[in-house]
């Protein structure tokens, strides 16, 4: 009995190293929007990856409620707001990496080294070109012009998207000046917000808006689409950078971080550091059409051909910081 159980702690701790090799990641992305960038880092490196999608929102709220029992060791989302709000509910351990600080630019990564940027997000104006002139368009702040009264399309005031442009506007222009900016602004929507960024992009192609708001991304994904129905729709739109004269459009992040409680920081540290690496940057270039967030990294052909354009220059993590001024901000606008 002795050497049968001999063997069997042999054998155990044989295998331990096989089954530490491991990394548990929370993603708020798609499955087909992270699972072949992870499968090349587990062949690559040889660390199993156990992968588990969901909303955003509810994926915090799961490491939240699993507390220190959690097995998640990466939080993959998007938005600059959420990372911040995990920063602040004390979810994240910070990390200390030469790799990440060299390859990511201090304004996309948080100063204390709670999280990283690893693509960046463009949200310029889009316009029909047979009812908007662009010698029309200006400043993301013209808005408010009653020109537009019932020509506006943009998701509502809870998708964080818009809470985040607002709150990057409250960091270059002030509380005060915006309050009044959105005061105006909602007067001039052609509808009650609803539906997606995509839906936003359809409602303008269906006449029912004449501009909308949204991420390049989606109307990169759109053109990319197998569908010819989106692809048709997509390629009546055009891009318009605004305020290229001023502060320069409003960009966010998606972006990664090490969770407190994460059971394998040595394996999470290096996932993180392989989502930076050139390769994985390519990947998301050209299969989720975002922009690279490491310098000397080629764009997709499809955001290519939206041009390039002067961004804003705004610390993210005061973007992050200022969430909730933003969203108390809308509700005084009525902005729903």
């Amino acid at each position: 009995m002795k050497k049968i159980i001999l063997t069997a702690s042999l054998l155990i701790s044989a295998l331990s190293p096989v089954i530490a090799a491991e990394v548990n990641v929370y993603s708020a992305r798609k499955e087909e929007l992270i699972k072949p960038l992870l499968d090349e880092f587990e062949k690559a490196q040889n660390v199993k990856v156990n992968l588990i999608t969901g909303k955003a929102d509810a994926l915090i709220s799961r490491v939240a409620s699993e507390g220190q029992f959690s097995p998640a060791d990466v939080l993959l989302t998007t938005d600059v707001g959420r990372l911040q709000r995990a920063k602040e509910m004390s979810l994240l351990v910070a990390t200390d990496s030469r790799v990440l600080e060299e390859r990511i630019a201090a304004n996309f990564r948080d100063e204390e080294g709670f999280w990283f940027a690893l693509t960046k997000r463009a949200r310029p104006i889009m316009y029909h070109p047979e009812r908007v002139n662009p010698d029309e368009l200006g400043s993301i702040l013209d808005l408010t012009d009653s020109k537009w009264k019932g020509r506006i399309c943009i998701r509502s005031s809870n998708n964080i998207y818009n809470q985040s442009m607002i709150a990057s506007m409250i960091a270059k222009f002030g509380e005060q000046r915006v309050q009044q900016w959105a005061n105006d602004f909602v007067k001039n929507f052609a509808r009650k917000p609803k539906g997606g960024d995509r839906d936003q992009i359809k409602a303008v192609v269906a006449g029912q808006c004449d501009i909308a708001i949204a991420n390049t991304y989606y109307l990169a994904g759109m053109l990319a689409d197998t569908d010819s129905e989106n692809q048709k729709i997509a390629e009546q739109l055009k891009v318009f950078w605004p305020d290229q004269q001023g502060s320069g459009a409003h960009i966010n992040i998606s972006g990664a971080a090490m969770l407190k409680h994460a059971p394998n920081k040595a394996n999470a540290l290096r996932l993180m550091e392989f989502l930076a690496s050139e390769s994985s940057q390519k990947w998301y270039a050209d299969n989720n059409h975002e922009y690279p967030v490491v310098q000397g990294i080629t764009m997709s052909a499809l955001l290519a051909g939206f041009g390039e354009f002067k961004a804003e220059d705004v610390q993210l993590q005061q973007v992050g910081e200022l969430n909730a001024a933003a969203i108390k901000l809308m509700d005084r606008a009525g902005w729903q």
